[in-house]
């Protein structure tokens, strides 16, 4: 079958890998009906943050897709079946996944190492993973379905984390996809007023369709000011911060006003926060990775019933084949996120 390997920074190629099979009972195999190009998957093709990876490396950990195969212990889902998974295979059962953190399962598994940028994907812990719709999608639900993988899923994290609610004002930081599903899970959870900080324009405007009220194209201190300029100069009440740097960090806990809260979900790097600021802030954090499958039900319903539109941040579309043009693209900024069809 083919998959995408990076063979090293800024090197995608598409190549023969070997076709998955059941390795455990608990295993089901997939036929991939898309797939995509994550932010997180620049930092390596970047060149960031490469240290202990073994090249080449296959690629890609969102996907969507029928069910071909499933092992002798899978009971939820079986072959025919259209799923969505997240980027975390998770047994749903342990401890910290019944508390509603499945991203740090007892038994986790990175699909990110499988590499669903490819034909088919083995998924572990299928049961505690997969999640089947309740029929076989149209075509215009795939791209949204699939967002729900990881971007929509990280997005509604970082604004649950926030505490995003009814009458909160709500600022992300960070004009990524995930950035930009953040501001439609603020919308959906009620947030009165939602900031959408982007100093692009196309990427404004589908912040302003996902229900963003104002947009700040200031970034840090000048940032942190025009959102205490638009709160009566307190700050918001949620700040989600969807980038991972460290510029992007100081920016949301500043920008949080007093007792506020900061939902953080971008994939840090060289960040770190200073104990003193973050002592007077009074400032609530709470994020990392998210716990994908805690919101997946919930997400795949409001797409299903098409209450929400969340494919609208796949700007690209490209063949398989052609995935290192859209890793060149989301590094050059050309794509807000490429969408892969095998």
């Amino acid at each position: 079958m083919r998959g995408a390997v990076m063979y090293g920074p800024g090197d995608v190629r598409v190549e023969e890998r070997e076709e998955p099979r059941i390795v455990e009972p608990t295993d089901a195999i997939i036929r991939v009906s898309a797939a995509c190009v994550c932010g997180s998957d620049l930092w390596p093709y970047r060149g960031i943050g490469i240290e202990g990876m073994q090249w080449p490396a296959p690629m890609g950990h969102e996907y969507a897709g029928i069910v071909e195969e499933v092992g002798g212990d899978v009971t939820t889902v079986q072959p025919g079946q259209f799923v969505v998974g997240s980027f975390w295979a998770t047994d749903n059962t342990c401890e910290i996944c019944r508390a509603g953190y499945q991203s740090a399962c007892v038994n986790r598994v990175p699909m990110g190492a499988l590499g669903a940028q490819a034909d088919r994907l083995r998924v572990p812990l299928a049961d505690g993973t997969l999640i089947a719709t309740a029929d076989t999608p149209a075509g215009d639900l795939v791209s949204s379905l699939l967002s729900a993988s990881d971007v929509l899923g990280t997005g509604w994290f970082g604004a649950v984390a926030a505490e995003a609610g009814p009458g909160k004002t709500v600022a992300v930081v960070g004009d990524g996809a995930v950035g930009l599903l953040a501001v439609l899970a603020a919308k959906q959870l009620g947030a009165e007023r939602i900031i959408a900080m982007s100093r692009h324009e196309s990427r404004q405007r589908l912040a302003r369709e996902f229900g963003a009220t104002d947009v700040v194209e200031a970034r840090g201190d000048e940032g942190v000011a025009a959102i205490k300029e638009h709160t009566g100069g307190l700050g918001a009440h949620s700040v989600v911060e969807a980038v991972g740097t460290q510029e992007s960090m100081n920016q949301a806990i500043q920008a949080a006003r007093p007792g506020g809260h900061v939902g953080f979900v971008g994939v840090a790097h060289g960040v770190s926060v200073d104990g003193m600021d973050l002592f007077w802030s009074l400032a609530h954090l709470h994020g990392g990775p998210a716990p994908v499958r805690r919101f997946l039900p919930e997400l795949i319903d409001l797409i299903w019933n098409r209450k929400i539109e969340p494919g609208k941040v796949f700007d690209v579309e490209l063949p398989l084949d052609h995935a290192g043009d859209g890793y060149r693209a989301m590094d050059q900024r050309e794509a807000i996120k490429v969408l892969l069809r095998p």
